[in-house]
């Protein structure tokens, strides 16, 4: 990957991935009021809902909280950009990280018991996913020998020849990230009555509105990891990725609607068994298949 499809990548990023997370959360919407009966918003009422967010009165606890929360919009932006741009899968988990600590200490700061408490189960969610991203990150360097995107999309093979378990681990733990039940514990989609909206209750307006296109470059950027699985060098390959990143998007819309909400010891618990079992087994069959 050179400068010039590092620059294409980042740009594309910047200008398509809100568009697409945008369009994706409308479609997300159509989807799930159809399966509960109903015949639900049109499908660009997230860009709609985005637009009249941004014409509200900004209402703030304190001016910390709209640092914070910008600081997490730009380092979800940043993190997209490396990813994009073919940089290092670490750096680019570890910026993640950074992100969502940003999001939050922003709850924490608003001192509204149902966003501290947003805010905690947040951070035992992160305690939940990290590792089999991580592991994610290594199955990728085991197979390749790097921890560079563009490496791992140039590579001889498809990924996921060699990583069926790590796959599925990190399907798994993309419920967690993106927020679908049975494991959305902290922002409250499901749990009204004990969080009113849990992390975001203090968010309105302006910051409410960079909370949520901040989501649009994430989510964009979470599929870019099932991407990873199915890119290679084959120039069929690209499309054979998108095709199974939207596949995957309505597995989760279909599990969203499909299971109720769980206790969070259940979701630490659950993610770090199949880390374990699916991960760690499938690294071991590499290891063991290296010699």
């Amino acid at each position: 990957m050179n400068l010039t499809t590092s620059i294409i990548g980042v740009v594309a990023y910047l200008v398509l991935a809100p568009l697409a997370g945008g369009l994706l959360a409308g479609i997300d919407r159509k989807i799930s009021a159809r399966m509960q009966g109903r015949f639900g918003p049109p499908v660009l009422q997230p860009f709609y809902d985005f637009f009249k967010l941004m014409e509200k009165e900004p209402i703030t606890v304190n001016k910390v909280q709209d640092f914070y929360v910008m600081c997490f919009l730009i380092f979800i932006i940043i993190t997209g950009c490396f990813f994009f741009a073919g940089g290092d899968l670490l750096l680019i988990i570890f910026t993640l990280t950074l992100a969502s600590i940003f999001l939050v200490v922003a709850a924490f700061s608003s001192n509204s018991p149902y966003a501290q408490i947003g805010a905690e189960r947040e951070l035992l969610q992160m305690m939940a996913y990290e590792p089999m991203v991580l592991i994610t990150a290594v199955g990728f360097y085991v197979i390749n020998g790097s921890f560079n995107i563009a490496d791992i999309v140039s590579a001889p093979v498809m990924a996921i020849k060699f990583l069926p378990g790590i796959f599925l681990g990190f399907v798994f733990i993309l419920t967690i990230k993106l927020r679908k039940s049975p494991f959305d514990l902290s922002m409250s989609h499901h749990a009204h009555q004990e969080l009113v909206k849990g992390l975001t209750t203090e968010f309105s307006g302006k910051t409410m509105a960079m909370i949520e296109i901040a989501h649009w470059y994430e989510n964009i950027f979470l599929l870019g990891f099932v991407y990873l699985f199915f890119d290679y060098a084959a120039g069929w390959s690209p499309i054979l990725a998108v095709l199974v990143c939207l596949v995957t998007y309505f597995i989760e819309i279909l599990i969203d609607n499909s299971y109720a909400r769980m206790k969070w010891q259940i979701a630490i618990n659950s993610s770090w068994i199949v880390a374990i079992t699916l991960g760690f087994v499938n690294l071991l069959v590499l290891y063991f298949m290296s010699f």
